[in-house]
């Protein structure tokens, strides 16, 4: 009996997902601009590959001492940080690390009376790594909803956390409290004691898309119109929608805002 002659086919090796990515900033009715942002490796293929991509918001904090050096220096610090990191090694501690270390540049350089938000996030190997502070936003768009990821720390969620932890689910608890939108932690407290982040990363899909944004945005546009504003093709015009979307809102006192898309295609 003759054997029968198998041709084997050749492995196609798998695609992976490649960014888009796209960037809004404005200064509202501000005096002057005190957000930062940033990337690393945001347009180089191989060096996505290799070391992954990052991107930061910062938001200083304008009724600290000088914000913008604040924010730039969280920015600068986690960059560093980044091209440092051991890619190998757990990089979800070593996201948190950084910022934890960027918390104690921007508070030595302002002597503890000047702070900023952060949200920094990792692209590593098709998965989200993320670490935030304060109330700026991370959302993921998937298909027709979008997720807020990242939580605020805030007097709000603080003692609402608490009343849900003693029994009451009324979401509404907190809401009234004095200072609700007050920060209970920041970039450049001297007791900064938490970072949110995933204890494990996300895996990212084709499609998906990322956007942090200062709360100039995020506490401006209505979810829906954020959703709205991702569902369109490309980052430039998202980023055009969200301008639109915050110039149209015409608010009295409109914040610096600043804003950061990534999506994930192939």
């Amino acid at each position: 009996m003759e054997a029968a002659y198998v041709q084997e086919m050749p492995m196609m090796p798998l695609r992976l997902l490649s960014y888009q990515v796209g960037n809004v900033q404005g200064i509202g009715t501000r005096a002057r601009q005190e957000d930062s942002f940033g990337f690393t490796n945001a347009f180089d293929v191989r060096m996505i590959k290799n070391e992954g991509l990052l991107f930061v918001v910062c938001d200083g904090m304008g009724g600290m001492k000088d914000g913008k050096i604040a924010s730039e220096t969280a920015v600068s610090s986690i960059r560093e940080s980044f091209s440092r990191m051991n890619r190998n090694g757990n990089i979800v501690s070593q996201l948190r690390d950084s910022v934890y270390l960027a918390s104690s540049k921007v508070a030595a350089l302002l002597e503890g009376m000047g702070g900023s938000t952060v949200v920094a996030c990792i692209i590593y190997k098709e998965h989200l790594y993320y670490a935030s502070v304060g109330d700026s936003f991370l959302y993921l768009k998937r298909g027709d909803r979008l997720y807020r990821i990242n939580k605020e720390h805030t007097v709000c969620n603080q003692v609402h956390l608490s009343v849900i932890r003693s029994g009451n689910v009324d979401p509404t608890e907190g809401r009234e409290a004095p200072e609700a939108v007050a920060l209970t932690q920041f970039l450049g407290r001297m007791d900064l004691d938490e970072v949110d982040c995933f204890v494990r990363p996300m895996h990212l899909k084709e499609g998906d898309v990322l956007f942090a944004c200062s709360d100039g945005i995020g506490g401006v546009l209505s979810e829906n119109e954020i959703n709205y504003a991702l569902s369109l093709p490309e980052p430039k015009k998202m980023c055009a929608a969200i301008e639109q979307g915050v110039i149209a809102h015409n608010k009295k006192n409109q914040d610096n805002y600043t804003g950061i898309v990534i999506k994930c295609v192939k």
